[in-house]
């Protein structure tokens, strides 16, 4: 059994998302050694998807403990916090403009923000193509993990910011996600000012909503002149191939859909059928709520590995939140286990309150209720979970 001070310590990190990176980089500002695995064989492998917000009280934290606050508003885009609501003939009945000085909750892409993160730590932090295929090893340590190269690493704490299928969650919890029943089906428009002019027009600086209540469209600006829609419908988790089509059917899946949204005007349609290149399918999972363990002082977790949260704009921000926090009790704490064990004193407490709060909450496009709309309805919630 082992339990060595955090300075001295084998620290090892599955996953090169915010989380995971914010980590590591507050880490290697106090002076403590860690390593980084990722599967993606390098940084620019894939793309890492549309914008978020981070929240001062929570995203923002974490970036000034990392010394990267200033760089990230300079990034950033505070015009990005624009929210508007438009119903299937096309007509704006919702808007929310920031005022000029907002900073409450600034868009930044996510592949801007890993970038950030990325070029602030030490050379050869992150360990690129190493794909975790499991973690075993007694509870007090060493664990041993094993990569899908054939590779080994011993540690002395692993802590799994490795996402909703997270492969070190099982070394210390036997939960799995569940499918919502919500489905997000991504449409990616490029050069939308000359383009898609309709569209830019309708959605404005952040991200513009529509539904009919069974059905809902979610477009969200990006920076580059892009912009991601996101098709929201209530199905199986397995409705593409049970409409006869494949991922890849282009064709098929945008003929499919404008059956499904009949009746809504040929110009919302076009943020179905006119993208650019295929589709993307992102079924909807969460964690049973609340997610907790028992307390291991050579594994924890963070972020959606964690708390798999609804889209509704908390995960990015607890992610980073709970990566500040554990780097914190690490600097602090005289074993790595007891660190493990104050971060997570804290941080199962909040994540059960705020899954507990937005349970069943994964179809709230789906709400015509304006009044609850972005940023309010998150500040309303985090009222509540801090009273």
């Amino acid at each position: 059994m082992t339990n060595p001070r955090p300075a001295e310590a084998r620290i090892s990190i599955i996953g090169a998302g915010p989380g995971g990176l914010t980590c590591a980089r507050i880490l290697q500002r106090h002076g403590i050694p860690v390593m980084v695995y990722e599967r993606d064989a390098c940084v620019h492998a894939r793309n890492q998807g549309g914008s978020l917000d981070l929240h001062a009280d929570d995203g923002q934290l974490a970036l000034r403990e990392a010394g990267l606050l200033d760089q990230f508003f300079a990034l950033a885009r505070p015009e990005g916090q624009e929210m508007r609501r438009f119903d299937t003939d096309g007509n704006v009945v919702f808007r929310q403009l920031p005022e000029p000085d907002d900073r409450y909750k600034p868009e930044i892409d996510r592949g801007v923000l890993r970038d950030l993160l990325l070029d602030s730590l030490a050379p050869g932090t992150v360990q690129w193509g190493r794909a975790l295929e499991s973690v075993d090893g007694p509870t007090g340590g060493p664990r041993r993990l094993h990569f899908s190269d054939g590779g080994t690493v011993e540690t002395d704490l692993v802590v799994g910011a490795d996402g909703a299928f997270s492969r070190v969650r099982p070394a210390i919890s036997s939960a799995v996600p569940h499918y919502t029943g919500v489905n997000f089906l991504e449409a990616r428009f490029d050069d939308v000012e000359e383009r898609h002019p309709g569209i830019a027009e309708l959605v404005g600086h952040g991200l513009a909503t529509g539904t009919d209540g069974e059905r809902a469209l979610a477009a969200q600006r990006n920076s580059g002149d892009h912009i991601r829609v996101y098709i929201v419908q209530r199905v199986p988790l397995h409705w593409i191939s049970e409409a006869g089509l494949s991922i890849d059917d282009t064709a098929g899946l945008r003929a499919h859909l404008l059956e499904q949204f009949a009746g809504w005007s040929p110009g919302v349609l076009s943020m179905i059928a006119d993208n650019d290149g295929p589709y993307i399918d992102r079924p909807l999972f969460v964690l049973p709520a609340p997610h907790t363990w028992e307390h291991s002082p050579t594994a924890t977790l963070l972020g959606d590995a964690a708390h798999l949260m609804p889209p509704v704009g908390v995960g990015v921000n607890l992610a980073m939140l709970d990566a500040c926090e554990l780097a914190l009790a690490l600097t602090r704490a005289d074993t790595v286990g007891e660190a493990v064990r104050a971060y997570e004193g804290t941080m199962l407490p909040r994540s059960a309150e705020w899954s507990t709060a937005l349970d069943g909450a994964a179809g709230f496009l789906f709400d015509r209720d304006d009044s609850h709309e972005g940023g309010d309805r998150m500040r309303e919630l985090k009222e509540e979970i801090n009273r």
